[in-house]
């Protein structure tokens, strides 16, 4: 199972964040791009090898890096902000390609909440930045997850399903965040399962409906044992990430998380 450093964002850097992990077992990460914690633009070619060198130490492997979403939008209806939003996901990829990461999380974009511009020419500038970035992410050798999240204007699975059938290259994919699923009342265990095609990874974390969390496993409304089913019918354990987000006592947090979902019936090796 994958694991995310998310919980350790103002706490360390990522490296630092996988030494301790990887003491306790872990091997494989995904890593959300936030500055101090991993900023590609801040890491020197040298730093970006001496990194990769310490990973290799650990045993360790950055299977994806999360762009994030809140500093970007491929689908302003601002040209230059659609530029500094492609920009920005080209140095993430670049990163992955130093680190021999596989997968780029990136948001699909927002729209402003407040006279909305229209809906159809929102998707037009998300494709024209798609457009630029996905022949990037191939040469790369790099996958391009899009991310189902509620402030998104696409935040449902049958949206970002649509997105990726619309585009038909394998090189762009879904990341399918159950919490972030469960929140907006969207069945996870039934999308999953209906649109597992088009999805490449899923997110793993709990959430109750009056506040949107990446919670422990139990604590809110998802079915982790339906979902445990799915996932061994559909994606599989290794494209799973455990993205509990605890600042204090993170480890002891994700640990446990591993513990809970094995005994809702989860075969994780």
């Amino acid at each position: 199972m994958i694991i995310s450093t998310f919980s350790y964002l103002w706490a360390s850097t990522a490296i630092d964040a996988i030494a301790e992990l990887s003491e306790h077992g872990h091997r494989v990460f995904e890593v959300p791009v936030s500055s101090p914690h991993c900023w590609p633009v801040e890491l020197s070619t040298a730093q970006q090898s001496e990194a990769y060198v310490r990973l290799l130490g650990y045993g360790a492997k950055v299977r994806s890096l999360n762009a994030g979403g809140y500093d970007i939008n491929l689908a302003s209806p601002a040209a230059n902000m659609r530029q500094k939003s492609i920009d920005h996901i080209k140095a993430v990829i670049d990163l992955a390609a130093a680190w021999g990461t596989q997968e780029v999380v990136i948001s699909p974009g927002t729209r402003r909440p407040m006279i909305s511009p229209p809906l159809e020419k929102t998707y037009d500038w998300m494709y024209e930045s798609l457009a630029v970035l996905t022949p990037m992410a191939k040469q790369a050798g790099v996958r391009l997850l899009l991310e189902n999240t509620p402030y998104c204007f696409t935040p449902t699975m049958p949206q970002l399903a649509e997105v990726v059938e619309t585009l038909n290259d394998d090189t762009v994919r879904v990341v399918y965040d159950i919490a972030n699923a469960a929140y907006i009342a969207e069945d996870p265990v039934a999308s999953l399962l209906a649109y597992h095609a088009a999805i490449e990874f899923v997110h793993v974390s709990d959430t109750g409906m009056d506040v949107w969390g990446h919670d422990p496993v139990g604590t809110g409304v998802v079915d982790f044992v339906g979902l445990g089913e799915a996932v061994q019918a559909t994606c599989g354990i290794e494209n799973c990430v455990l993205e509990i987000i605890r600042e204090e006592n993170a480890l002891h947090e994700l640990n446990k998380g591993v513990a809970d979902l094995r005994a809702k019936g989860w075969k994780i090796p």
